[in-house]
């Protein structure tokens, strides 16, 4: 018994792993020396994959599940080994277990400016970043492409790679949907898919696939951002030849608002009154048109002879009653010329 007990104790029984880090991608079970016994208790959890690898090549994949090692459910292992059927014999071999969970909360950013052909600003400079998480969706080609013959391998062993080819993809990404950089900022979710259609072709040689990318800020460059507030201003103006006596206004109410040079200031600042009222009448309306004409001055009144309403002097017939008008007359008293019938001279008084 106390030799059986020393061979089994020269060989593994249960294999399984616990992922007691958030990082891990790739763990190699640690043999210390020892064979695995034919009949041994394989666990793969969820989110886990286990390969076996026989002196460098990969062999038999196990999914999720329990698994009691035989010759039947590891076929690659026995025709390596050459094993007959029903082999029941220890044998030897590299067990890695593969983390295929998703890796959240990975954070990316643009280390250099990213350069973007624009229709109204031309070439400008870019910097944005957000998150983004992958996981592992090929175990055998990950396992042959990126981790080799390490026992542990991280997210930080694969970070920078994916970190470049994101930033390349959100380059290609906004250079083919044309968005406007006015417009950016409104389109992120839209980029953050396009760029998911570009960037995954790539790292798929790799093994892996890029679950989500998001866009959390993109930073246009200070004189572009100055340019978009006066686009703004000058939207609110409503066109380009009001944004232009707009930015006269603004340049001419500084100048009157500097009081440094004195009377000179003063000056400026009543052209600079005069000329923003002319440019805002033009803007908002156009000139003042010119008053109506002033009403004429009343003429001088004289009396009907028929029937006494007042009337125009001169006028041939009263508009009252229609009566023809008499000539003018003379006062008796001065000799001024008066209104036929009338009884007092308007001018010295007499009686006629």
């Amino acid at each position: 018994m106390g030799i059986l007990n020393m061979i089994r104790g020269q060989l593994i029984d249960v294999i399984e792993w616990t992922d007691n880090s958030s990082k891990t991608m790739v763990h190699k079970y640690d043999m210390n020396g020892k064979e695995i016994m034919m009949g041994a208790q394989l666990t793969v959890r969820e989110s886990q994959v286990a390969i076996f690898v026989n002196e460098g090549e990969l062999a038999d994949i196990f999914e999720p599940g329990r698994y009691e090692l035989s010759t039947s459910n590891m076929p690659v292992m026995t025709a390596l080994k050459s094993w007959k059927y029903g082999f029941n014999s220890p044998f030897k071999s590299d067990v890695y277990f593969i983390n295929t969970k998703q890796f959240l909360d990975m954070k990316w950013g643009t280390s250099n400016p990213v350069m973007m052909r624009d229709a109204e600003f031309g070439m400008i400079r870019l910097r944005a970043f957000g998150i983004y998480s992958f996981k592992v969706s090929d175990p055998e080609t990950f396992l042959k492409q990126v981790f080799g013959t390490a026992a542990l391998f991280t997210v930080d062993g694969v970070e920078g790679q994916i970190k470049r080819t994101l930033v390349s993809g959100l380059s290609d990404a906004i250079a083919e949907s044309k968005i406007p950089a006015l417009d950016l900022a409104a389109n992120y979710e839209e980029l953050g898919q396009y760029a998911l259609k570009t960037i995954n072709p790539k790292l798929a040689s790799l093994g892996l696939t890029l679950c989500s990318f998001v866009i959390e800020n993109i930073s246009l460059p200070e004189e572009v951002e100055k340019s978009m507030d006066k686009r703004t201003s000058m939207g609110v103006l409503g066109n380009l030849d009001q944004y232009a006596k707009y930015q006269a206004a603004e340049a001419m109410r500084e100048a009157a608002n500097n009081n440094a040079n004195g009377m000179a200031g003063m000056g400026v600042g009543m052209g600079a009154g005069a000329a923003m009222g002319q440019m805002f009448a033009q803007s908002f309306g156009g000139a003042q048109q010119p008053a109506a004409a002033q009403t004429a001055a009343p003429q001088a009144s004289a009396v009907c002879s028929a029937c006494g309403a007042a009337i125009n002097a001169g006028a041939k017939f009263c508009p009252e009653c229609g009566a023809k008008q008499n000539a003018s007359a003379f006062c008796t008293s001065c000799g001024k010329q008066i209104p036929v019938g009338t009884k007092f001279c308007p001018e010295c008084g007499a009686k006629q």
